[in-house]
């Protein structure tokens, strides 16, 4: 016989066996299936099972498009945005206090009355002085225009530079009484000490009827908590990426958001404030700094929290599984590609870091292309696999209830 013709015996041999194997397999299998199972469903095993004796059986996904958006996490710090020691700028005694320790106090409201009698009577009697200032004033420069207009051979020279003179003294009295007037009645409006910013105000130092002067201390103090000051430290090198994106118009805009010190996420978004002028030499990195709305007051001055910044409009890479990826030699990673002929090739990969349990793919594979994810022990390149067919997994569920058997 010819070997030609043994050759083509032989292999109609083998398919006529393996044709068997299969509805063997296939009989065993659905003899194994737990009752109540799809029928279709073990017929896919079975054609898993006799595929199965022509390769390394093995499970793949198709690599996805996924948004990629990992937040990075940082120690921040809350501090206020503004922050007022009240100094008197006055002595006296405190006649009223017209706040309650801890209120928010708005910009300009009352908050001290310091006692005024002694500061009134004193703008009473600079302003008697500007008044006979101004009156002698007067009577300096008619005398002085009398001194020029008269004959000249009727006064001395002497006596017409002492009018001039008078004259000028008198104006310079004037502008002295004015000057005082003006700091009596500025030391009488000092007598009500106002809000100069919007805030929450903070214990009282002094009280009704308490003697306060500017060496004494401050009265109160006033922090402003909205909006609110979140700063971070960012390190040299990822600042100078931030500004090198910047530059190249590749930035791209983040979101800022906050995680409490009880873990809960605050639910306001931060904006950009302004970066520091100047790298810490001992940590080798800058402040940045952010605003957040705080109305409920639930961020506080001083305190510490986490920011997460990722970004707003996200990046998207092809996404695989992270059981798809394995270690290649040198560190690198890889993955098995299946190919249309049911061959699998070796691709390695640059990946991010994972995110919702996916690994993007930044390099070396293509989004629908599919991997590999189950079954690699003893994959090579070139192998011919089949793909494995999932099965019900209803028996080993919980809530799973079997049909009533009669």
């Amino acid at each position: 016989m010819a070997e030609g013709t043994k050759k083509i015996i032989g292999a109609a041999i083998a398919q006529v066996v393996l044709v068997a194997v299969g509805f063997a397999l296939g009989w065993v299998v659905k003899d194994m299936m737990p009752k109540g199972v799809d029928p279709a469903m073990a017929a896919l095993a079975a054609q898993a099972a006799a595929a199965a004796q022509m390769g390394q059986t093995v499970a793949v996904t198709n690599a996805e498009t996924r948004v990629y958006n990992l937040p990075e996490r940082f120690v921040a710090h809350a501090e206020a945005v503004q922050e007022v020691d009240l100094l008197p700028q006055i002595d006296g005694y405190v006649k009223d206090v017209k706040f309650k320790e801890g209120d928010v106090v708005s910009e300009g409201q009352l908050l001290y009355v310091i006692d005024d009698e002694r500061y009134r009577a004193v703008v009473n009697q600079r302003k008697a002085d500007l008044e006979a200032a101004e009156a002698e004033a007067r009577r300096a420069e008619r005398y002085y225009e009398r001194m020029q207009k008269a004959d000249e051979r009727g006064i001395t020279q002497l006596e017409r530079d002492n009018a001039e003179a008078a004259n000028e003294k008198a104006k310079a009295a004037v502008m002295q009484a004015k000057a005082d007037l003006v700091v009596a009645e500025y030391d009488l409006k000092k007598t009500t000490v106002l809000a100069p910013i919007s805030g929450q105000i903070g214990k009282s130092s002094a009280h009704v009827g308490d003697y306060v002067a500017p060496s004494k201390g401050a009265l109160a103090k006033i922090v402003q908590i909205d909006p609110i000051r979140v700063s971070f430290p960012l390190t040299d090198r990822a600042y100078i990426a931030w500004r090198q994106s910047q530059r190249t118009g590749n930035s791209r805009a983040f979101r800022m958001r906050l995680l409490l010190p009880d873990g809960s996420e605050y639910d306001r978004e931060g904006s950009w404030d302004f970066d520091d002028n100047q790298m810490s030499r001992e940590t080798a990195s800058i402040m940045m700094r952010l605003k957040f709305p705080n109305p409920e007051r639930l961020l506080i001055p001083n305190s510490y929290v986490t920011l997460l910044t990722d970004y707003q409009e996200p990046p998207s890479y092809p996404s695989v599984p992270q059981q798809s990826l394995f270690d290649l030699p040198g560190g690198n990673l890889g993955v098995w590609v299946l190919r249309d002929d049911m061959t699998v090739e070796q691709r390695p990969v640059e990946t991010k870091e994972a995110f919702n349990g996916w690994t993007p793919v930044v390099k070396g594979l293509e989004a629908g292309e599919r991997v590999v994810i189950a079954g690699m022990a003893k994959l090579g390149p070139g192998v011919k696999v089949a793909i494995a067919v999932p099965t019900s997994n209803d028996d080993i569920n919980a809530n799973h209830k079997p049909p009533i058997q009669e």
